[in-house]
């Protein structure tokens, strides 16, 4: 192994986290361990992602070496692009595995150290840098003076307060500097067609609001370079245009009804702390859209079960009854939703009876090779679910199905999943250039003024 190229060493957790990562360190050299390639072994059993992503590694590495010559092992393997995997990348680098054994003990961190300290000792002239997605293990490699990093290449930000976060205030003065502003009402919504300035760099589904007096709230229809279309918002906070009897309490509220009642809007995307409404905002535009307006078959709500990891099975009972226990967040909903003014308890339990037949609640287990028509999807704790996972999820949808994902970031249950890599965060950044998807942000917590006061002062 000679030249000024770097080797990057790699922990068994970045391979089961992302197995095309054998294939992102461009022109520089990868090498890995012989533990690592055991603790592929022992997590190759099993239908969960970690263990596809496992067996996914393992026949990436068989390939290259099909496809290694006549030397054997000791010049690496190319990293050639593996088949059926479309990588756009330019030059690469080599495979090169640990060859002999190391006076490392105990622990396979440990051993995983020892290898990668050989190898730096062995190749004096080269940069050699560990890549974990464990911290106890990078900070022991750099107790023991080697070059350790995080696996950044799924990141979809570097920070997570540039985030998008689907909402923009307006200048005092907007209309001042459009004076040319062409108007018009269609369908009973007032339109605007305008030239877009410096700095106006908006997003379609983008909600703009001017504070104030002359209050104003609109939302970006279409945007290309030289020009935008507004759409004026309806108001939901009044109680006239309320969806199945829920009002906006604020600004960002209405904004989510307006993108969860527009059938143009196939995929939204809805982030905030406890208590600011986002399943309630969810489920009564859902209702409105099934019972009302038909537009819809029925409500499917699901979530990231993480307490019980892949396995839904040690709860008696069919997928509905097994995922109860984990939709709380639903029944406490529908408390809300169903709550008829006259009919006493009976008329409170028939309707509870006819929304519970219109929600179905189903395990993202079972979620492949599933297609969804003409349904409105519901996906809770999506910041529990990784890029791959999601994608795994919108891809279900089929004609007519409209697809909303709830989450906190701030909230992440799972393993090696940050603010900045959640499959929530990437969906939110990789959908904003979309005209059909929306993304608003929740700021303000809707309990009670208990809950407003215990989340800022505990």
């Amino acid at each position: 192994m000679t030249g000024s190229k770097r080797i990057y060493a790699l922990d068994t957790n970045v391979l089961l986290h992302d197995p095309t990562s054998l294939f992102r360190f461009e022109e520089h050299d990868v090498f890995i361990p012989m533990t690592v390639l055991e603790e592929l072994d022992e997590k190759k059993q099993g239908v969960s992602e970690v263990s596809r992503n496992g067996r996914q590694v393992s026949r990436f590495i068989n390939e290259l070496i099909g496809r290694g010559n006549e030397n054997g092992l000791n010049d690496g393997l190319e990293l050639a692009n593996p088949q059926g995997v479309n990588l756009q990348r330019g030059a690469v680098g080599r495979l090169y595995f640990q060859q002999r054994t190391t006076n490392g003990h105990g622990k396979a961190d440990n051993l995983i150290l020892a290898a990668v300290i050989e190898l730096r000792d062995r190749n004096p002239e080269r940069e050699v840098v560990l890549v974990s997605k464990d911290i106890n293990l990078r900070i022991k490699a750099k107790i023991y003076g080697l070059h350790a990093e995080d696996y950044e290449n799924d990141r979809a930000l570097d920070d997570f307060a540039l985030l998008f976060t689907g909402a923009d205030e307006l200048a005092e003065d907007f209309w001042d500097h459009h004076p040319e502003v062409q108007s018009w009402n269609e369908h009973g919504h007032t339109f605007y067609k305008l030239d877009l300035h410096e700095g106006e760099d908006w997003y379609p589904n983008q909600c703009l609001f001017l504070p104030g007096e002359n209050s104003v709230e609109l939302r970006v229809l279409t945007v290309d370079e030289q020009h935008a279309t507004l759409v004026l918002l309806d108001d939901h906070s009044h109680p006239n245009h309320s969806v199945w009897g829920i009002a906006a309490r604020n600004r960002e509220q209405n904004f989510a009804l307006n993108v969860l009642m527009d059938p143009d809007v196939d995929f939204v995307t809805l982030l905030g702390t406890a208590g600011t409404g986002k399943t309630l905002l969810a489920l009564a535009a859902g209702l409105a859209q099934v019972m009302d307006q038909q537009r819809y078959r029925e409500i499917i709500m699901t979530r990231a079960t993480v307490a019980v990891g892949e396995d839904i099975g040690f709860l008696p009972g069919t997928e509905e009854e097994k995922m109860t226990p984990w939709m709380g967040a639903l029944t406490d909903n529908l408390e809300v939703l169903a709550n008829p003014e006259e009919g006493g308890s009976w008329g409170r339990q028939a309707t509870n009876d006819l929304l519970a037949s219109r929600i179905k609640i189903r395990s993202l287990g079972f979620m492949r090779g599933r297609t969804f028509l003409s349904r409105y999807l519901i996906i809770d704790e999506a910041q529990n679910l990784t890029p791959k996972q999601l994608k795994t999820l919108i891809t279900r949808a089929g004609p007519g199905t409209k697809i909303v994902c709830l989450g906190n970031v701030e909230q992440i249950d799972t393993p090696y999943l940050t603010e900045t890599n959640s499959g929530l965060t990437y969906a939110v950044d990789r959908f904003k250039q979309w005209e059909h998807s929306a993304h608003i942000t929740l700021r303000r917590g809707e309990r009670s003024r208990l809950a407003d006061f215990a989340s800022e002062a505990l």
